[in-house]
């Protein structure tokens, strides 16, 4: 049989099975945007003919990384709100409030650039003007499950001091849900079916119980899941005890949230008790282990989920907290802070982090029947990783192999040669081939002189710890 393209002689990663299915001298073969088989190198070449073999001795080819939660919107604030306490009254909102919709989408471009030179192919974006920065997805080649972020807040929240209830606007919220629908019918299954959306309420308390409850409405009329922080902070399961009397996953059970539709994002602050209780509704867990580390210092009950039988994936969130949007740094932070947690190294091995990245978040978000693992009939979504670099060398296969652990322990996304999504490269020799990175860089860079001057005025008012330790030259 002829198909477009045979990848021979790598080490492939099919991610099939219970572990990650390797097969050391592995070949891939593709017709248009699907992979039309996955074997051995002997076996691919004996049924199938092309035109155009690709040689990847000591590469390894994976499934792309699924980055199963992410901001781009804000990723030009990279950096301004670390080490704190209140990170995003005292540190991110003195710039945010100073982010134009330009910004937005020029940060968000460089925000998707870092992923994809770092092995993601599938972004779960989930933030505002989403309807705009999905054409950064258009361009760029990626492939991307949008959600538009839905609450009845205004603008200048991070003006209200900690502790006091959220004023809600019903105008605000029902804007942004009607942009969020947009996004749905403009954009589910545009790009051939590379851009799917789903819907994104902000949180249990940035709006109103009757915006949560149409949202949840909705979300069975449009058979699309529910992408939403839950439990995500001290600061929400204030609001809703002061609200409602009760806390998050409480209050999520009793209107009817907590099932298969959910992707509940963080879990910071929900107890073992409660994790189970998200786990056994059928519900996902998005795990976003660096975020929450630098942010608030808290391992989120991950391992309880795991255990309860929940299904979970990892997502880098945001670059003002987390720094980087990068799935190798992702499932190193998830895999050691659990074992410091637990005080056990046998905790949360390297493959299970692995997975989290791939199949299991394709599960989570629902896209495992296109994206997540290597098998005929899925969408050609590849990562080429150079083996010869010093972070993965040597390459040792008996009596045992040593791959599995330097991906998630060693690799730090650099190693990353080549991108293929939807069966075309859109980077190849870690070259993009779809938008000019140093452009974007150089806008980036301007749009955040211009945010950083506006914020410069107002610094008599900035409390961030940060100016303090400039000033005193710690920085």
């Amino acid at each position: 049989m002829k198909v477009d393209l045979i990848i021979t002689n790598a080490f492939v990663m099919t991610m099939e099975g219970q572990g990650v299915g390797l097969i050391e001298d592995g070949a891939v073969a593709i017709k248009g945007n699907l992979i039309q088989a996955v074997a051995s190198t002997q076996e691919i070449l004996a049924n199938y003919s092309t035109e155009e073999q690709m040689d990847a001795k000591n590469k390894l080819i994976m499934p792309g990384l699924i980055d199963a939660h992410i901001h781009t919107g804000i990723g030009i604030l990279r950096g301004v709100a670390q080490d704190m306490h209140n990170w995003m009254q005292v540190g991110l909102w003195p710039f945010q409030k100073h982010v134009t919709l330009e910004d937005n989408i020029t940060g968000s471009m460089m925000n998707i650039i870092e992923g994809i030179k770092a092995g993601t192919t599938t972004f779960c974006d989930y933030d505002s003007n989403m309807n705009k920065l999905v054409t950064n997805y258009v361009k760029v080649g990626a492939r991307a499950r949008v959600a538009e972020l839905i609450n009845e807040i205004p603008n200048d929240i991070g003006d209200i001091p900690v502790g006091e209830l959220y004023p809600f606007h019903p105008e605000i919220g029902q804007r942004k849900l009607q942009n969020n629908l947009e996004l749905l019918e403009k954009w589910h299954g545009a790009e051939n079916g590379r851009i799917t959306a789903m819907l994104g309420p902000h949180g249990p308390d940035m709006m109103s119980l009757e915006l949560l409850q149409e949202i949840k409405e909705l979300a069975v009329k449009y058979d699309t899941k529910l992408h939403m922080h839950v439990a995500q902070g001290d600061r929400e399961i204030d609001q809703i005890e002061k609200r409602y009397g009760k806390r998050s996953i409480a209050f999520l059970d009793e209107i009817g949230y907590l099932n298969e539709r959910l992707l509940a994002v963080h879990l910071t602050e929900a107890t073992k008790e409660e994790a189970e209780q998200v786990a056994k509704s059928g519900a996902a867990m998005i795990n976003c282990s660096g975020s929450i580390g630098i942010i608030d210092g808290i391992v989120p009950p991950i391992l309880e989920f795991l255990e309860a039988g929940g299904t979970a994936a990892l997502g880098s969130d945001q670059a003002p907290g987390n720094n980087c949007n990068n799935m190798f740094n992702e499932m190193k932070f998830v895999s050691i802070l659990n074992k410091v947690k637990t005080r056990n190294p046998a905790t949360f091995p390297a493959h299970l982090a692995l997975r989290l990245a791939t199949i299991e978040s394709a599960k989570a978000v629902g896209l495992d029947h296109e994206v997540g693992s290597l098998r005929a009939g899925k969408k050609a979504d590849l990562v080429f990783v150079d083996l010869e670099e010093p972070s993965m060398s040597p390459v040792i296969t008996q009596p045992v192999r040593n791959i599995v652990p330097n991906l998630v322990y060693s690799a730090k996304g650099s190693e990353v040669e080549s991108v293929m999504v939807d069966g075309k490269f859109i980077m190849k020799d870690r070259k993009l081939l779809t938008v000019d990175e140093k452009t974007v860089i150089r806008n980036t860079q301007i749009a955040a002189n211009q945010i950083s001057e506006k914020v410069q005025a107002e610094a008599k008012k900035l409390k961030s710890p940060l100016l303090t330790r400039m000033e005193n030259g710690e920085l």
